[in-house]
């Protein structure tokens, strides 16, 4: 590719040539690799009439649990029932309040309602946008029970600091490693440093199996509860806690979390390919970003190398974006004209919970108050100002393209970034 001669053009915006062309191959986007093997280890499933089995189930968490270096794993319908029985498993329960981040996805935090607790939401680091552990601990008071940490787009929370904090004030970690499977932090995996660990096998997710959670931890009475609250089929032979052994039969929280086992026999396929496809997404977005070393404005999202910390693979990147570096320009702007040149770009955050209609206004199982303060006897909302880096942050971030191959095409979605930053004053 003639580098020199992209990046120069008018840019496509202002009526220039794209500088990525429409005949990408699929393949460099495409998720999740499906191959004959996750084809056959569903169809065994299916005609083995197994689906609501536990046995496949049950050898994916032996094997999961291995891999992320826990005691225990317990699989899930989903991610937010996954964080669900998480929050159940460390006692989260009526009056109780959990400390979040607002910027991440609502299972990471919305659940603590059906359990009678509360949400407090903390502020996060300009640099990891992970939950700043400088914001947690006046946060805290004495009906908080538990600290929610999302490992926010593959970005390593600073867990030691969090540890320190909830050890000090005898509160349960939950991490939220939905983003960040195989991510590692000062090279330790995330989902085996808190307390808990939850994490989604949606779809889009990096270690993806259709659907699915999966729940990890190495404390026995947390694996228990979880059991006792939503896998009533289980009780029989893992229940081995007296109080809870003594309720066996029907599920404490009146649900059925149980994992359908063609999702668990995708999940196994997987997982045994997970660590050569991360190490490939790796090798692709390093590459992306050795493009864009010298590009005004833009700044990679990732720990710095002599850290030990990683990116695992990289779910759904993003670029810090420094407007002052490019007049002024808005990042929408920017957004806009590298969307023009086919560089598949976009905001990228999830919006800000703490500012939303339910978690400040409704009233969910009629109460006669904000569900958000049906149990507890101060007004905890939190609006505009409230939490300065979570709201200012949009304005701060760009997506990059989430390459799933690494392959030379690469190159020209680097061109179409650096091609809109290199002549930024030509829209302002």
């Amino acid at each position: 590719m003639d580098w020199d001669r992209v990046v120069s053009q008018q840019l496509a915006v202002l009526g220039g040539p794209k500088a990525v062309p429409n005949d990408i191959p699929d393949a460099l986007f495409h998720w999740p690799i499906v191959t004959e093997e996750d084809e056959w280890a569903v169809v065994e499933v299916l005609r083995a009439g197994s689906m609501s089995g536990t046995d496949i189930t049950r050898q994916l968490e032996a094997e999961y649990s291995a891999w992320q270096g826990t005691r225990y794993a317990l699989g899930y319908c989903n991610g937010t029932a996954s964080l669900l029985g998480a929050m159940y498993g460390v006692g989260l329960g009526r009056g109780d309040e959990l400390i979040a981040p607002s910027r991440t996805y609502w299972a990471s935090a919305l659940q603590a309602f059906s359990l009678g607790a509360t949400v407090v939401f903390a502020d996060i680091d300009p640099v990891s946008l992970c939950i700043d552990p400088a914001d947690i601990e006046r946060r805290i008071t004495p009906r908080t029970k538990a600290i929610m940490v999302v490992h926010y787009h593959a970005y390593p929370a600073d867990m030691d600091p969090i540890m320190d904090i909830a050890r000090r004030h005898h509160l349960k970690v939950i991490e939220d490693v939905s983003h960040a499977h195989g991510t590692l932090y000062k090279g330790r995996m995330v989902g085996a440093i808190g307390d808990v660990s939850a994490a989604s096998l949606m779809s889009q997710k990096s270690l993806a199996a259709g659907e699915g959670g999966i729940l990890c931890t190495d404390d026995q009475c947390i694996y228990e509860r979880a059991i006792a609250f939503g896998h009533y089929e289980r009780h029989g032979d893992s229940l081995t806690l007296p109080d809870l052994k003594a309720l066996a039969g029907l599920p404490l929280g009146g649900v059925k979390h149980r994992m359908n086992q063609t999702v668990s026999a995708m999940a196994r396929v997987q997982l045994r390919h997970y660590p050569e496809r991360l190490q490939e997404i790796d090798s692709a977005l390093k590459r992306f970003w050795g493009y864009l070393a010298e590009t005004p404005g833009l700044r990679v999202h990732m720990p710095p190398l002599e850290s030990g910390s990683t990116m695992g693979a990289w779910y759904m990147p993003i670029a810090h974006y420094a407007p002052e570096h490019l007049g002024g320009l808005p990042a929408q702007r920017f957004i806009e004209a590298v969307n023009a040149e086919g560089g598949r770009t976009g905001p990228a955050l999830n919006f800000q919970l703490h500012l939303h209609p339910v978690f400040n206004q409704a009233d969910i199982y009629h109460d006669g108050k904000p569900t958000r303060l049906a149990f507890t006897e101060r007004d905890l909302r939190q609006g505009i100002g409230e939490l300065p880096v979570t709201e200012r942050v949009a304005e701060l971030v760009a997506g990059v393209p989430y390459f799933r191959r690494d392959m030379p095409e690469i190159e020209l979605f680097a061109a179409a970034f650096h091609k809109v930053a290199s002549q930024a004053d030509k829209l302002l």
